[in-house]
């Protein structure tokens, strides 16, 4: 078998293990949320919770990816993280959008990538209050319930729906207010849902014309950019970066680059 072969029945096998993941884990949050659901625990700030049921979704997910291939690595947001000898590692987020889902708000979702040697090859967001399921293969393009995603044309700046994020710690939501009130009179309006990967997907099925946050983790954004760009968006940081904690920002050609150094322009990548 060559090595083309080989990579093809890969991304066909964790495809199929992330598809199934994901929906249960989107079952599991959809049919298990508590009335009484309450936090946790909190990460960087007060406002940065963890709920019983994030912690509940990652068991699972850890679990069944385990079972099913335990020679792989994890990297997940709740710390169900560990070194592999395969060469393959997840990275997961086991509830996009904690805080939504916790108000009982719809926009919240589970992410699930597949890396190998560091390259994301699939991506799957499965975005329960939607009834969506949204995934990508490198290379294979990206579907939404069954239907190819392309992102739409790039609009003129000033006529360009952008998404966004805030983090929890004070300085650094009063930094990217600042940003914002800079950004607000150059495009047509804003819009911060509280789930990046579900805003990545919104990018590739052409919902959002962009998308930019600072702060995002590996698990933020993983799949989502795969599904972006599999959708024909081009996604990065700062200029000549990729995707990183610093800036995520993924729009289509003719967009990306004025909103990328618009947003360079203006310091978005640091508090």
């Amino acid at each position: 078998m060559d090595d083309a072969k080989q990579l093809e029945d890969l991304k066909a096998e964790l495809l199929d293990l992330a598809l199934e993941v994901a929906s249960k884990a989107g079952a599991l949050l959809r049919d298990g949320r508590p009335h009484d659901l309450g936090v946790a625990a909190t990460k960087s700030s007060s406002v940065d919770v963890v709920t019983e049921m994030d912690l509940a979704a990652e068991k699972l997910i850890t679990e069944l990816i385990t079972a099913r291939r335990p020679d792989d690595g994890l990297l997940g947001e709740e710390g169900a993280s560990r070194d592999g000898s395969s060469g393959v590692r997840w990275v997961i987020d086991p509830l996009d959008g904690t805080v939504n889902y916790l108000y009982g708000l719809p926009a919240w979702s589970v992410s699930i990538a597949a890396e190998l040697d560091g390259e994301t090859l699939v991506g799957v967001v499965e975005v329960p209050p939607r009834g969506e399921t949204v995934r990508a293969v490198r290379g294979g393009g990206a579907f939404l319930n069954g239907r190819q995603l392309r992102c739409g044309e790039a609009p003129e700046m000033g006529q360009a729906l952008v998404g966004t994020g805030f983090g929890y710690l004070r300085e650094r939501r009063v930094r990217q207010a600042e940003v914002v009130r800079e950004l607000v009179p150059r495009l047509r309006d804003i819009r911060r849902g509280g789930s990046a990967a579900v805003d990545l997907c919104d990018v590739a099925a052409g919902r959002l014309d962009g998308f930019f946050e600072r702060g995002l983790n590996p698990w933020d954004h993983a799949a989502g950019v795969l599904i972006a760009t599999e959708a024909g968006a081009l996604a990065g940081g700062r200029p000549g970066d990729p995707a990183s904690t610093e800036l995520t920002v993924a729009a289509p050609s003719g967009l990306f680059e004025p909103l990328q150094q618009l947003l360079e322009e203006l310091g978005a990548w640091h508090d």
